[in-house]
Parts: structure tokens; sequence; C-alpha cells
């Protein structure tokens, strides 16, 4: 990646920016890496570059910051790479990306926090399912640091949602008008309704949206919720698991998904799109009951229905 800046450009932010990311392969490499795909074989197969010019991306992101080197093993000594504070930095640019993507190129450009059954945004969902969740902390409402998969219970139900307020006139304008929107407050005290029935199922219950924690902090004491709401205001988690988003008000923002995650982090189903709000805590319920009794292939559509896992 030779420097492609003018001295004209000495002052101009975007091109100052992208004469380190603006390589097709560096943002990619980011990507990969906020997956917690982090050792060289690893990004190789997940990107299918030679490795001469990976070796030479992963050089220039380490002289830049982006990445660092982290060793895994002694003898001999390999290493990890690892995003610094400035390659984390970088997450709202691949979620931009991402939402624009999913808007404009495989969408039709209308601003929404669902999608159709059968669109690619949808699909790339599904083929969560299988996949592990790399180890992140995300902010609970309190303000501390904490791992959105619970360590003491055998499967952790991630709910994630567009944003719940204390106050109707907190809402962004025009909220109810965005399709997918509406029900996150029935969600989440349908969550609390059954939360007993999920604890004897074996499962914690965690919500999940990009608000700040105080404002997730006054919604669950409002609702009395009873479980942790976590902020993903940073987007480590969105990033790590390519969750679809949209902006509202200037803020980007989790569409409505489930996830149901075992003890070792592997993402054993998803609901996405969710149509019917409270079936979808029907669902999740079934699939931890299905799970415990030994069913590893579970899958849940986002209408509460057991359908055929997602190859």
């Amino acid at each position: 990646m030779a420097r492609r800046t003018s001295l004209e450009d000495a002052t101009c932010a975007i091109a100052q920016a992208l004469d380190v990311v603006g390589d097709w392969w560096t943002l990619l490499i980011v990507r990969d890496t906020a997956r917690g795909v982090r050792r060289f074989d690893e990004l190789q197969r997940e990107l299918g570059l030679s490795r001469k010019v990976l070796t030479e991306r992963l050089r220039l992101l380490v002289e830049a910051d982006v990445l660092t080197r982290v060793p895994y093993q002694e003898r001999p000594v390999r290493h990890e790479y690892h995003l610094t504070a400035r390659g984390r930095a970088l997450l709202p640019v691949l979620v931009a990306l991402q939402d624009w993507g999913d808007a404009w190129i495989l969408g039709d450009g209308r601003t929404t926090a669902t999608a159709e059954e059968a669109s690619a945004e949808a699909r790339r969902v599904h083929e969560l399912a299988g996949t592990r969740i790399p180890e992140l902390k995300l902010l609970d409402a309190e303000g501390t640091a904490r791992d959105p998969v619970a360590a003491h219970t055998p499967y952790t139900v991630l709910y994630c949602f567009p944003g719940a307020y204390a106050r109707a006139d907190a809402y962004p304008p025009g909220w109810s008008e965005i399709p997918g929107t509406p029900g996150c407050t029935l969600e989440s005290c349908t969550y609390r309704d059954r939360l007993a029935e999920f604890a004897a199922a074996g499962a914690t219950v965690h919500g999940v949206s990009t608000q700040r924690p105080d404002e997730q902090r006054a919604f669950a004491a409002k609702e009395r919720l009873g479980f942790p709401l976590l902020s993903d205001a940073d987007l480590s988690l969105i990033a790590a698991l390519r969750l679809p988003t949209f902006r509202a008000a200037g803020t980007g923002r989790l569409k409505r998904l489930t996830l149901v995650v075992d003890r070792e982090r592997v993402v054993r189903s998803v609901q996405y799109p969710i149509t019917d709000v409270a079936g979808s805590v029907d669902a999740a319920l079934e699939t931890v009951r299905r799970l415990n009794q030994g069913d590893p292939d579970e899958d849940v559509s986002g209408k509460g229905e057991r359908t055929d896992p997602v190859e």
C-alpha cells in the first residue's frame, strides 16, 4: 500500500485515512480480526489471499498501529493479530459500510429495522448458527464491562432490539413508522414475565441494544426487568457477528433478532427476522428446552415456528 495522497491532501482527514485503510483487503482484515479470526493461517483461509500479500498487509497494519502482534506460542514463536484502540475505532466504519450495503446494494434504500425472510441479509444472519462469539465485553446498565455470554448457565439468550426508553418522548422522531421498531417494550417485558421459566430451563437472558447504559438503566428500572441490558454502543458485538443495523436520528441501531448461545460461546439458534415479538420469546424458550433434551440442530424462525437448520 503505497501512499497516494498529494501535498494538497495533507489536511484532508479522509485522504489521510484512506492512505491507511483504503486498500480493498485492509478493511476485510480488520473485519475478520474483529470477528475473532486472528491467526495468519486462519486469515489466509478466510480471505483467500496469498501468503505474500497477507504478510505485507499485516505488516503495514501493524506499522499503522491498527493491529498489534500478540504471541500465542513460544516454540516456535507464533503471533495472533489483535485490534488496537486505533483499530477498534474503525468498527463504526465497517458497520456503516455494512449498513449502506444492506440498504442500498442488497436492499431498496428504505430505513427498516427488519428484513425479508428470503433476503441475503437474513441468510447472512442465519449463517451465524454454529459460529463462535469471540471474547468481548459490553457495558451493563451500571457501566460495568461484562461478558454477554453467561458462564454460570448452559445457555444464554441474547435478544437484540432497536431501542426502548423509559419515557415516550425519548423515542426518536418517526420511530413507530420504521418497519420492525415497534415492540421493544413488549419483548423485554415478556422476557421479564417468563424469566423464571428460562432459568428453570438453564438459560440466562440478556437484552442488547446500542443505547447508552443510562438509557437502558432508566428503562430497566421503569419496567423492573430483573435481568441485564447490555450496551453495544461501541459496536463490538455488531462488528464481531456482522449483525444487521439501521440508522435513526443519526445513531446506528440493532435490528431485532435473537440468538441462543451455549456456554462454549457457540451460536446454537438464530431468529431473524422476527415478525411476532411475543412469539419469539416462546420460540427462544422452546429452543433452550430442546437443546437441553439433546437436540443439537435447533434453529427457530422469526415467527416462533421450528424450522430445518440453516446450512
